[in-house]
C-alpha cells in the first residue's frame, strides 16, 4: 500500500493552532504521516527576501515536541525535515526515527551520515539533483529503509513537466522503493503516480488556498486531500500483485463460456 505523507511545511503560518488543525486534516483524510520542517531563519543570508517569513514560521524543538506528542495522541505518524546535523540530532532526541531529507540537502554528507546512523525509515527527495549526486547519497544511506522520491522543484509545477516515468528509472537503478513528491496544482499528478506504482506520495496540505505564502496554491485543502487519499487507496487495491493468475470467478466463467461456445462439434 502506498505511503501518503501530508506536507504541512510552512502552511501553519507560525500558528500552533493551525499546525494542530493541519495534523487533524491529515489524520481525518487517512494519511500515514504529517510532515513539518525544522530550520533556523538566522542561518539565511540577510539579503534573503524570505528571511522575515522564515522567522515567522520557524519551529523550535519545543514546538516540534508539542506537535509530535499531538500526533501520537491522534494516531498519525510524525515526519520532519531537518536542515542541518544539529537539527537532525534534536529530532532524534525527542524520539523521532523516520526522517525526510529535502532535495537541496542531498549533498550535505555530514547530515546524511548522521541520519544513516540513527534513522529507521528515510524519505529522500531528488529534485534539482544529478544522477551522480543521487548515487552518492544512496551509497551513504545504506543502513536505513530508503525511499527515493522523484521531485521537480518548481512551485507550482506545470503538470506536463511532472515526468513521472523517472520513478521507473530510480527503481531500476537503485533497487529501492520509490515515490513522488508533488508540487503541481490539484491532485491529478499524485493520483497518476500512485497508478504508476509509487510506494510513497508526498502532497502539501493547507486549511485555505487563500492564506499568505507560496505553498498554499499548490496544496490540497481538506476536501481535496481526502479525495486524493481515497483514490490512492482504491488504486492501490486495483494494482494487485502483478502476477498473472486466474481468479475463481474467471474459472467459473471459463468453464461456462468454453463449454458454451468453444466445444461444439
Amino acid at each position: 500500500m502506498c505511503i501518503i505523507i501530508a506536507e504541512a511545511g510552512e502552511n501553519h503560518l507560525g500558528d500552533m493552532e493551525i499546525a494542530k488543525k493541519l495534523i487533524d486534516l491529515a489524520y481525518n483524510a487517512g494519511a500515514d504521516y504529517v510532515k513539518f520542517q525544522y530550520y533556523n531563519a538566522e542561518d539565511c543570508a540577510d539579503s534573503d527576501p524570505e528571511k522575515d517569513w522564515f522567522r515567522k514560521v520557524q519551529l523550535n524543538v519545543e514546538k516540534l515536541q508539542y506537535l509530535y506528542d499531538y500526533t501520537c495522541v491522534k494516531g498519525i505518524d510524525f515526519l520532519c525535515t531537518p536542515w542541518d546535523v544539529q537539527k537532525a540530532e534534536d529530532l532524534f532526541s525527542i524520539g523521532i526515527r523516520d526522517m525526510k531529507i529535502a532535495s537541496f540537502h542531498i549533498t550535505d554528507y555530514a547530515m546524511l551520515k548522521t541520519i544513516n546512523r540513527k534513522a529507521e525509515k528515510v524519505f529522500l527527495s531528488t529534485g534539482m539533483c544529478s544522477v551522480d549526486e543521487i548515487d552518492k547519497a544512496v551509497k551513504i544511506l545504506d543502513d536505513v529503509d530508503l525511499y527515493l522520491l522523484h521531485c521537480v522543484s518548481e512551485y507550482p509545477l506545470p503538470e506536463e513537466r511532472a515526468n513521472l516515468l523517472v520513478m521507473d528509472f530510480l527503481r531500476k537503478r537503485y533497487g529501492c522503493k520509490v515515490g513522488y513528491s508533488d508540487h503541481t496544482i490539484g491532485i491529478l499528478a499524485p493520483i497518476a503516480a500512485v497508478a504508476r506504482g509509487a510506494d510513497v506520495i508526498e502532497k502539501h496540505i493547507t486549511l485555505s488556498k487563500t492564506f499568505f505564502g507560496t505553498d498554499h496554491i499548490l496544496s490540497a485543502d481538506g476536501a481535496e486531500f481526502k479525495v486524493f487519499v481515497e483514490y490512492a487507496r482504491r488504486i492501490g487495491n486495483m494494482l494487485g500483485t502483478g502476477e498473472k493468475s486466474i481468479t475463481e470467478e474467471e474459472r467459473k466463467n471459463q468453464d461456462f463460456l468454453r463449454n458454451r461456445f468453444c466445444n461444439k462439434k
